[in-house]
């Protein structure tokens, strides 16, 4: 059988450097998914990306023939006119990327940008567009079709943001779908929904996949064939089943023994005393109001709803949800970002037994020792971190800011923070594009620990990196509370991490806590559908456990698709109720 997609003997690399991706062999049929799986630096993008000849000016494709077999024929990829490569990409061969806001236009709304793919090699009109793009909106679990089409990508979540790229991806019904670590920035329910939408397509288009992760329960579920590579070079390939159930090579017993898993076994624990509590938010609600077009009113969204949250000292507290359920909004509103409705207020406590300082009513020198006090990681280290600023300079800035220290203590201070990181002081001045992903995140979480902060918000800071890399940053952050005595709140949409960092698990749907306790209770008895779901959609290394969708599902809908237990609509929801030693369910009595 013709394979769809055959690479044979590629090797790719830079100037006079060693060869980034040496030999690379494999192929695809049509209807197949093929998993690419490595660490990141291992060449499996960049082998993605000259399929499409979307290598950087500088890569030399040394050797090698990439060919595709589509409809009008068997086309070598790699010497086609640039003018029939147009007519293939995005058509015939579309792509996933990775990150969303570097590959979206931030001067177009979603809507437009999605549809320009069907004008384009569809020949369609404006309203045919329009429909089948809101279509697709619907199916990667956009709650408000219509606002995204209206939306700008900089008003959206990462997570929202990635679901308008596979959008646009999937619009055209291509023949190959190359996607490149598609459901990384998503939640886990809206991950096993993409991953089950890739599947319905494939059976209903014949369309062949090649899956690009480092996230072996997603092969689990998805791939038939496997391709594991490191240092640019297949180390390992072949059916599936073969690989996950007994792999042979180091390498891939490697990314295995690194995943985070989600406990089978638990014992339920107490809840966290709440008698020394470094930041108390209580009934923090926060409503924005979404600019109108034309005659349109302008509409009111509340990003979340009587949240009650406190963080005891030298512990972690988690906040679990999918995208847009309102977890970074809890997050700005700590940190004093935004300033939560009336009635919701924000205390503050740097030390034990003095009194809490309101956070949206300090004082100027409050503030400004509020601000050493409290940091932030953010969920995007390259963007947080400025492109034009050696390490040595950003790491200083904050000090400088504070007016700590003279320029060599301070110089002392960002050496020894990436000590604490795991990174060598020799790497001050480089800038941040030199570093790998996960070391991008090390230099956030250093930048953050110079001021000796209290308290550390960690929004998804492992959500990007490779199941080895998350594993050094998770047990980095347990280190560093542990040495510092830090509290964390710590922000994700994984249980499987946070049932490995946290010490208290608050679980949010739309805009509201669904469900409160420590993470062995929370794992050995959900109550919530919502939990229920999360847990559900967990995906294991386990071919034989693939992903209950129907579960997912359930749990993941609209909250009025509920039992009638666990029922709401819009502001109307039940009370946070106590179900015994510390487990809270919102649920009606």
């Amino acid at each position: 059988m013709t394979s769809l997609l055959d690479v044979d003997a590629l090797t790719i690399g830079f100037g006079d450097a060693p060869p980034v991706v040496s030999g690379v062999s494999f192929s695809v049929q049509a209807g197949q998914t093929l998993a690419l799986v490595g660490e990141s630096g291992s060449g499996k993008t960049l082998t993605c990306r000259t399929a499409l000849r979307i290598l950087p000016d500088a890569a030399q494709i040394r050797s090698g023939s990439v060919t595709f077999a589509g409809q009008n024929g068997p086309v070598d990829l790699l010497h086609a006119p640039e003018r029939q490569l147009r007519r293939i990409r995005g058509n015939q061969i579309a792509m996933i990327f990775q990150e969303p806001m570097r590959s979206l236009s931030p001067l177009h709304r979603l809507g437009n940008q999605v549809a320009e793919v069907l004008r384009l090699h569809r020949d369609m009109g404006a309203g045919e567009a329009k429909k089948r793009v809101l279509e697709q909106f619907d199916k990667v679990g956009f709650a408000d079709a219509d606002r995204a089409w209206r939306s700008y990508p900089f008003e959206m979540s990462g997570g929202m943001r990635q679901r308008a790229m596979i959008a646009m991806a999937m619009v055209a019904q291509p023949e190959l779908l190359i996607a490149d670590e598609p459901t990384t920035a998503l939640d886990v329910t809206t991950q096993a929904q993409v991953l089950g939408l890739i599947n319905s397509l494939q059976k209903d288009t014949g369309m062949a996949v090649i899956l690009v992760t480092h996230d072996l329960g997603v092969v689990a579920n998805m791939a038939e064939h496997v391709v594991v590579m490191n240092k640019g070079r297949v180390v390992e390939s072949g059916r599936a089943e073969h690989i996950l159930s007994a792999p042979a090579h180091g390498y891939t017993a490697k990314l295995f023994a690194a995943a985070p898993m989600i406990p089978t076994v638990a014992t339920p624990a107490p809840s966290l005393s709440q008698t020394d509590v470094i930041l108390d938010l209580k009934n923090v609600t926060k409503t924005y109001t979404m600019r109108a077009s034309g005659w349109r009113a302008p509409q009111k969204i509340t990003a979340c709803r009587d949240v009650n949250l406190q963080v005891p000292r030298g512990k972690t507290l988690a906040v679990v949800g999918e995208s847009g359920s309102g977890k970074t909004t809890c997050a700005r509103v700590a940190l004093g970002a935004e300033r939560p409705d009336a009635g919701g207020e924000v205390l503050f406590r740097p030390v034990a037994g003095e009194p809490a300082l309101p956070v949206h009513d300090m004082t100027n020198a409050q503030r400004t020792a509020f601000q050493r006090q409290a940091q932030m990681v953010f969920q995007d280290p390259y963007s947080s971190l400025s492109p034009r600023m050696r390490v040595l300079s950003a790491l200083v800035e904050p000090m400088e800011i504070h007016g700590i220290g003279s320029k060599a203590d301070r110089r002392d201070k960002a050496a020894e923070m990436l000590n604490w990181v795991g990174l060598n002081p020799d790497m001050l001045r480089r800038y941040p594009h030199a570093f790998s992903g996960g070391q991008r995140q090390r230099l956030s979480i250093a930048r953050a620990l110079t001021l000796d902060p209290k308290l550390l918000i960690c929004d998804e800071p492992t959500s990007a990196l490779d199941v080895s890399v998350q594993d050094q940053i998770l047990t980095l952050l347990e280190d560093i509370r542990d040495r510092a005595n830090l509290s964390y709140l710590f922000i994700s949409h994984d249980l499987a991490v946070v049932a490995r960092i946290a010490d208290e698990v608050a679980v949010m749907r739309a805009g509201v806590i669904v469900e409160q306790a420590p993470p062995d209770t929370l794992f050995y008895n959900p109550q919530h559908p919502y939990t229920k779901a999360l847990i559900a959609a967990q995906p294991e290394p386990d071919i034989s456990r693939p992903i209950d969708l129907e579960l997912v599902a359930k749990g993941a809908g609209s909250p009025a698709s509920w039992p009638e237990m666990f029922r709401f609509e819009g502001a109307i929801a039940p009370e946070l109720r106590e179900m015994g030693s510390g487990h809270k369910v919102r649920c009606h009595a």
